[in-house]
């Protein structure tokens, strides 16, 4: 499987909401979940348990949902980039609009890691 087979699947299955099953399917066991040191409430995860645990906890908080993008993959090497939007109301915070750009990291057609940048 190529980077951009990994970037395209992963793409497809996050525009349809199927965040676990990308992380089931493409990411390696020991893969790395790295957030800014500002964010507020998501930490920093390693392992895929902990990754699929720390998307369960953020949907947790979510009330509503209100829309999503993410944009195709930019490849270079073996990193893939994507601009993604998220709207929601989260409890007890009201509506926010996400903006971010996420890095992934590909070592032998799994993602090692992904970095979150907001």
């Amino acid at each position: 499987m190529s980077i951009q087979t990994v970037a395209n699947r992963l793409v497809e299955l996050t525009r349809i909401g199927q965040y676990e099953t990308a992380q089931n399917e493409l990411f390696a066991d020991d893969a790395q979940s790295i957030e800014p040191p500002h964010a507020q409430g998501m930490q920093t995860v390693q392992g895929k348990d902990s990754i699929i645990s720390k998307g369960k906890q953020f949907q947790s908080i979510v009330e509503a949902f209100h829309g999503a993008s993410v944009s195709d993959a930019v490849i270079a090497g073996h990193y893939f980039s994507v601009a993604a939007s998220l709207d929601v109301t989260l409890k007890g915070q009201g509506r926010i609009k996400m903006e971010e750009v996420i890095v992934y990291h590909v070592v032998d057609d799994k993602i090692v890691s992904e970095q979150f940048f907001y």
